[in-house]
């Protein structure tokens, strides 16, 4: 672990960034973890992570860390899993509630599913997803691309033109707030055009396209190694009808939740589906429940179910293995998925707050 830098198996270039910012050891290398040495040396995290799995594999001379052949099981520690989550990092919402709710955003390597009635803001997210996903990293995104499968005919490109103009300009605000070098490079290449040309769509109508889609899918990921979003929206809907065989709909459903994690896994990306609503009948009671089943509820990591209070959408964390159970309020604006905004202070509030020394008055003054 008191290896020097200098003779580390690693590219001459990064050794020498490494050096320059103070490093001498491997062991302050391992103890740095991916996402400060990323910081440190201005590299993106996938490249820190690299670096210190080599670092590491060359101190303990351990060359069977990963998978070597057909048949062999990956070998890691709960330290390197840990790592690895860290470095993967969120793509951002829009939503600071939502965000926050979900530890930083929807996680890549993970299968989210976004539950809830027509109209309550599912596709909207998936949208406002495909958009951030694609924010460089220099202003907190991962700098992916997004492919959106479609079952129900949903997307809406013309809205995907407002929320990516929406972003472009948040973006550029931040760039002349903060006057830095990377910003503005970064923003040489992102724009509306861009955005649009790496959100890759596909049109499933039925449940055999959308299965033959994603069974296609890693050979089109391995194409296209920037991914970093995949949406089905929706899941349940080519499956709700023409399914006499409920048996071969479930050995179906499993098959295809199976493969959405390998894809998440092996191509580091987050996978987002929509489902709809079903009513449950009760001896006393009917309720609203995610449709396909129980089974079902286990192929997602994480479940966020949309709903109405009134006229206000609402959000509620119902599944997570590790936040707790939140509901949180959002607003679907021009602009995209939103914060819903606290109400304005009213004038007499604020004649009070701005004049502390006004004596207020006594009710037999009025």
């Amino acid at each position: 672990m008191q290896r020097e830098v200098g003779s580390l198996p690693l590219a001459p270039a990064l050794r020498a960034k490494l050096v320059a910012a103070g490093f001498q050891t491997a062991q302050e290398l391992l103890e740095t973890g991916p996402c400060g040495l990323s910081k440190e040396l201005g590299i993106s995290k996938e490249e820190a992570l690299e670096a210190l799995q080599v670092v590491r594999q060359d101190c303990h001379g351990d060359a069977a860390r990963t998978a070597g052949g057909s048949g062999t099981t990956r070998k890691c520690t709960a330290l390197e899993l840990l790592e690895e989550e860290q470095a993967q990092g969120f793509i951002i919402t829009f939503c600071s509630a939502l965000d926050n709710i979900l530890g930083g955003g929807v996680q890549l390597t993970k299968i989210t599913e976004i539950c809830g009635a027509p109209g309550v803001g599912k596709t909207q997210l998936c949208m406002q997803l495909a958009v951030d996903v694609q924010i460089p990293e220099c202003f907190g995104g991962v700098a992916g691309e997004a492919v959106f499968i479609d079952t129900e005919g949903s997307f809406m490109v013309d809205r995907v033109v407002d929320i990516a103009t929406a972003c472009v300009q948040h973006c550029q605000l931040i760039a002349e707030a903060h006057q830095e070098e990377d910003h503005l490079k970064a923003l040489e290449t992102f724009s509306l055009e861009s955005i649009l040309s790496h959100i890759y769509y596909f049109r499933c109508r039925d449940y055999i396209e959308l299965l033959a889609q994603v069974y296609l899918l890693p050979d089109f990921l391995s194409e296209h190694s920037k991914v970093r979003l995949v949406v089905v929206d929706g899941i349940a809907f080519p499956f709700r009808h023409d399914f006499e065989d409920l048996s071969l709909r479930t050995r179906l459903l499993n098959g295809l939740a199976q493969q959405l994690i390998i894809i998440a896994n092996d191509h580091k990306s987050a996978v987002v589906l929509t489902n709809q609503m079903t009513t449950r009948i009760g001896q006393n009671q009917s309720t609203l429940v995610p449709a396909l089943g129980e089974s079902w509820g286990h192929a997602a990591t994480v479940r966020l179910i949309f709903h109405w209070d009134n006229s206000q959408r609402l959000a509620t964390l119902y599944k997570s293995p590790s936040q707790k159970e939140s509901t949180i309020p959002y607003h679907i604006t021009s602009h995209g998925f939103r914060d819903v905004q606290p109400p304005a202070v009213t004038q007499n509030a604020e004649d009070t707050e701005m004049n502390p020394r006004k004596r207020p008055r006594r009710e037999e003054e009025k």
